[in-house]
């Protein structure tokens, strides 16, 4: 006879797991999207730069094939191919690919550590409000109305899986508020950024 008392706590521990180790939609999407930029730009570089990139085989072999396809919708399929390829790869190869790419580019470690404080300093305004207003005390001079309207914008491309052209908007208006302001008020920008990751 089955037992009357199995199955009673009134939840599916898989479905308790789910909820409370999943990450969430926008950011799974979020990631997906970074992995696949990350991808178009190696599709992008010179065959004997790609060979160059430390990888795995098998995603080298998915973007110097990708370079190779000229049909539009055939290279679209092999795009995302090379996306689902770079969401194999684990954060230490992922480190290697950026930081070769970032060498080609010029771009120093100061430059890399400038850029990852402005986004930084996006995601805290996307889920701060008071963030906002630290902001405004930095840089009187920002249109503090137009800001307002794109977090809310990008909250919302977020939410719908829309693309992000207010995020976007949001990172060039701190570059440029970064660039009018002095290097000193810059690095304390990315110190302080820095210390919240730390307490994250």
């Amino acid at each position: 006879m089955p037992n009357p008392n199995r199955g009673s706590c009134g939840f599916q521990s898989s479905e308790f797991e789910q909820e409370y180790e999943r990450p969430s939609k926008s950011q799974l999407k979020r990631e997906m999207t970074a992995l696949q930029k990350l991808g178009e730009e190696l599709v992008a570089e010179p065959r004997d730069r790609v060979k160059r990139v430390p990888m795995p085989e098998d995603v080298r072999e998915a973007i110097l094939e990708c370079q190779q396809i000229k049909d539009h919708e055939g290279r679209r399929r092999q795009m995302q191919y090379v996306g689902k390829k770079m969401r194999t790869l684990d954060e230490t190869e992922l480190a290697a690919i950026q930081r070769t790419l970032d060498s080609w580019r010029g771009l120093s470690k100061a430059d890399t550590a400038a850029m990852h404080a402005l986004e930084r300093r996006r995601e805290k305004l996307l889920k701060d409000d008071n963030a906002l207003a630290e902001l405004l005390q930095q840089h009187p001079e920002v249109d503090i109305q137009h800001l307002r309207t794109l977090i809310r914008n990008a909250r919302k491309e977020q939410a719908e899986n829309k693309p992000p052209k207010a995020y976007r908007e949001i990172f060039q208006i701190l570059k440029e508020l970064q660039s009018a302001g002095s290097d000193g008020d810059a690095d304390d920008t990315a110190a302080e950024d820095h210390d919240d990751d730390r307490d994250d």
